[in-house]
């Protein structure tokens, strides 16, 4: 009987040492930051009610969720970000508490998306939100928190372009428009198309050749302040717009203040895909040979506490896409090389049980040393063992007889030079060290 041979589900990967030990490096150096910026760690359930989701943004997100009945027959979907089990805890547990709450977050999530480069059906990200705080400061505390999370693990070539919601609101008024969502929507995709095609989805959407223009001029609206805000000046007229182009305008100058300036610009021609983007939003690009688009984004998001049964409560938040920046540092060689391989391995020559004993009782001593030590399982000969180690570019070798026992002592062998030397057992953990660094 041939036995069926069972695949990795589509869209998922299977994470081997070499590529856990590039994710843990990275989370460490992003996790370092999120908590220096005071941000606390939290983790919510990996399922939800569906009605969470659909609650922020329709039953048509249940189409790119994995929906399910559980078997109590309810509605449960795994989490497709974290943002709303976070609006979900706070509401719960939170909303009386000291403002801001900060929180963050390193995990999983799951969308039942088409997968690509940089895009896949399990992913992860590492994110922060920020609750309870209307002022722009907030805003420039998670730009700037995204901005030096790059930066941490290395990776200078990116911009955080920022965009603003309500400037969007305001612009498909001056055009006319009713479905303010959809040409959002329609602007958020115009980086996946070509120029052609994003002009002829705008005619099929309804807009005049003229309202096109205007269309085309906003999304051009993109570098510093400096250059950029007058022109929006005289794009948009009413109050309202004003008084969010004097918010961007203190954004940047708290910015710099940050000392992050260089890295963000203004884009007005940013939506953001998730309809529940109140104001300031901003994602991540950096420059790259692989398809990969952002690398991570966020923004303002005042009304969704309020969605889930909350009291009015401004937030803002990021996540930063791990499955997407881990291959551009690759690419950069900016992840340095992990050496996955003990520091020691330990044999034993002969099968008495006294020396087996010995040798994982020296095993012992060099791990609670703090050195990584392996022993041999296999009960390998010497020669087999000594191959086994250089194979692996494990640097030395603990070799174990009887007769080595019996005097007290092992041998140190650097698998490097071939020396050895016979040292008194109750020495080997400080040896080993010396002959480390």
């Amino acid at each position: 009987m041939v036995k069926e041979r069972i695949e990795r589900v589509k869209g998922t990967r299977d994470l081997l040492p070499e590529d856990m030990a590039k994710r843990r490096w990275v989370f460490e150096r992003i996790r370092e930051v999120f908590e220096v910026y005071g941000f606390k760690e939290i983790l919510t359930p990996t399922f939800e009610y569906t009605k969470l989701f659909q609650l922020r943004s329709g039953e048509e997100v249940v189409k790119q969720l994995y929906a399910f009945k559980d078997k109590g027959g309810r509605d449960i979907s795994l989490r497709p970000d974290l943002t709303s089990s976070v609006a979900r805890l706070f509401v719960n547990k939170f909303q009386n508490v000291p403002k801001p709450v900060k929180w963050y977050y390193i995990t999983n999530m799951f969308r039942y998306e088409e997968p690509q480069s940089g895009r896949l059906r399990e992913f992860w990200q590492a994110g922060v939100e920020l609750i309870g705080s209307a002022n722009i400061e907030a805003d420039a505390e998670v730009i700037a928190l995204m901005i030096e999370s790059y930066l941490s693990t290395g990776l200078k070539d990116f911009t955080v372009n920022i965009g603003d919601r309500v400037l969007l609101d305001e612009f498909a008024k001056m055009l006319g428009v009713e479905d303010d969502i959809g040409l959002m929507r329609l602007i958020d995709k115009k980086d996946k198309m070509s120029r052609e095609d994003f002009i002829a989805a705008l005619k099929d959407f309804g807009l005049s050749d003229e309202a096109v223009e205007k269309v085309l001029f906003l999304i051009e609206l993109k570098g510093k302040p400096d250059e950029i805000l007058p022109k929006a000046y005289e794009l948009f007229k009413s109050d309202k717009a004003k008084e969010e182009l004097k918010k961007i305008e203190e954004l940047f100058e708290l910015l710099k203040a940050y000392g992050v300036y260089d890295y963000a610009l203004i884009d007005f021609g940013i939506a953001r895909g998730f309809d529940y983007y109140t104001s300031i939003v901003f994602e991540a690009i950096a420059p790259n040979d692989l398809g990969i688009g952002s690398i991570g984004g966020g923004g303002r998001y005042d009304n969704l506490i309020e969605v889930f049964g909350g009291k009015p409560t401004p937030a803002t938040g990021f996540a930063i896409g791990i499955e997407r920046l881990i291959p551009i540092l690759e690419s950069k060689g900016l992840l340095p090389s992990f050496r996955l391989s003990p520091d020691v391995f330990v044999v034993y020559i002969g099968k008495e049980l006294e020396v087996k004993a010995k040798a994982i009782e020296i095993t012992q001593a060099l791990r609670k040393a703090g050195i990584k030590a392996e022993y041999d399982l296999q009960g390998r000969k010497l020669r087999k063992a000594l191959e086994y180690a250089d194979k692996l570019e494990i640097p030395v070798v603990v070799i174990l007889g009887k007769r080595d026992l019996a005097e007290g002592k092992a041998t140190i062998r650097d698998m490097a030079t071939g020396e050895q030397k016979s040292v008194a057992i109750e020495k080997i953990a400080k040896e080993v060290k010396e002959m480390l660094g």
